[in-house]
């Protein structure tokens, strides 16, 4: 088992986790994202089954994402040490395409719509 990738993997879940709780305490709210916490996104998908959960769960996690990609941007051009700007670049990389994976199983899937974010 290659431990490359799954190692990114947790680098990128345990970063999402501090972009959301560092975008919480910011004092402007991002263009990308809204306020929501990560406990609010959970919330809101524990009664959802089926599409309506998929949908939600697609939602959150792009929205989710895209914040953790604005960070990132931001330490890439400002952190003091290498070590930082180049986890950022990983990060870069990996979000967008995860991002657009997501994007892309939404429109497969029909849930794409101009009101995108009516499950927040």
């Amino acid at each position: 088992m290659e431990t490359k990738p799954l190692l990114y993997g947790i680098i990128g879940l345990f970063i999402g986790g501090l972009v959301v709780s560092t975008a919480a305490t910011m004092e402007k709210p991002s263009e990308t994202t809204n306020d929501m916490s990560m406990s609010q996104m959970t919330n809101e998908l524990k009664d959802k089954k089926g599409d309506a959960y998929d949908k939600a769960f697609l939602n959150s996690m792009i929205e989710h994402h895209e914040g953790a990609l604005e960070m990132a941007k931001y330490s890439a051009d400002n952190a003091k040490h290498a070590e930082i700007k180049d986890l950022s670049k990983e990060i870069i990389t990996a979000q967008e395409e995860e991002i657009s994976q997501m994007k892309q199983w939404r429109a497969d899937w029909g849930y794409a719509t101009a009101d995108k974010d009516s499950s927040h």
